[in-house]
């Protein structure tokens, strides 16, 4: 088993959450704003203290080094400034230190699929929002990748669609699918719910800092409970073979 929650918490934030989670999920992470998203993903990197136990892999989060937790698993804060004024290849590179593998493939793979090959040259400074998150996504990706880092277990990501066009959405999806594949779990946080129908395995779905509902995609993204979490009421469509979910306006 990948990661094992047993009444991990967040005093606060995140009241006592259970699970098990095994290799090559997709899991998103769904709730309203304030709902504890972010919190349960700090823990779960252990980067935040908490109450309760978390096992990754067999072993108890707190008994991880920073450094043995860099070569396992990588975590996408939801904010982050640009350090400095280094260029984009170089902010890169420091995502590579515990590459075991050639790098050049992977990272040509990454940079050509989020649209950086003509920002590694550029400074930090000179990025504009957008392409500073696909930097930041980039790196971390890079980082756990199965081609270049072969302990690579865990992704963790709050809001990593934030400020991606559609094309650049779709090259993520792309990217952290073939991740799964390649046997590497990926917890996100979003508030996108139709992407999360299509993209999710599993959904964990929060509100007020407590986890209300969890499991398969198709049967935790219905319209009574999306309801009882935001309140406002939902319907969900088919339309040319798909579902869709909508709010319902007066």
């Amino acid at each position: 088993m990948l990661l094992e929650m047993h009444d991990a918490a967040v005093a606060g934030r995140v009241a006592p959450f259970s699970a098990c989670v095994g290799r090559g999920q997709m899991i998103h992470l769904l709730g309203p704003n304030g709902a504890g998203k972010s919190s349960l993903l700090a823990r779960l990197s252990g980067l935040l203290p908490g109450s309760g136990d978390i096992q990754f892999l067999g072993q108890l989060l707190e008994s991880w080094s920073g450094q043995q937790l860099a070569r396992h698993r990588g975590w996408l804060h939801q904010q982050q400034l640009p350090p400095g004024m280094m260029a984009v290849y170089h902010y890169l590179q420091q995502y590579l230190h515990h590459a075991d593998r050639p790098c050049d493939s992977a990272l040509a793979q990454i940079s050509g699929e989020l649209q950086l090959d003509d920002k590694l040259a550029r400074s930090l400074h000179l990025l504009s929002g957008g392409e500073w998150q696909r930097v930041r996504l980039a790196a971390v990706l890079l980082q756990i990748h199965p081609g270049v880092n072969s302990q690579g277990r865990l992704l963790l990501l709050d809001e990593p669609m934030a400020g991606l066009d559609v094309a650049q959405q779709v090259a993520l999806d792309r990217l952290l699918a073939a991740l799964c594949e390649a046997g590497i779990t990926v917890i996100m946080s979003g508030h996108d719910l139709n992407h999360s129908l299509h993209h999710a395995q599993q959904v964990w779905l929060m509100q007020r800092g407590a986890m209300v509902a969890q499991g398969d995609a198709q049967q935790v993204l219905q319209p009574e409970i999306l309801a009882s979490v935001y309140g406002v009421p939902f319907r969900k469509l088919s339309v040319e073979g798909q579902q869709i979910l909508t709010t319902l306006v007066d």
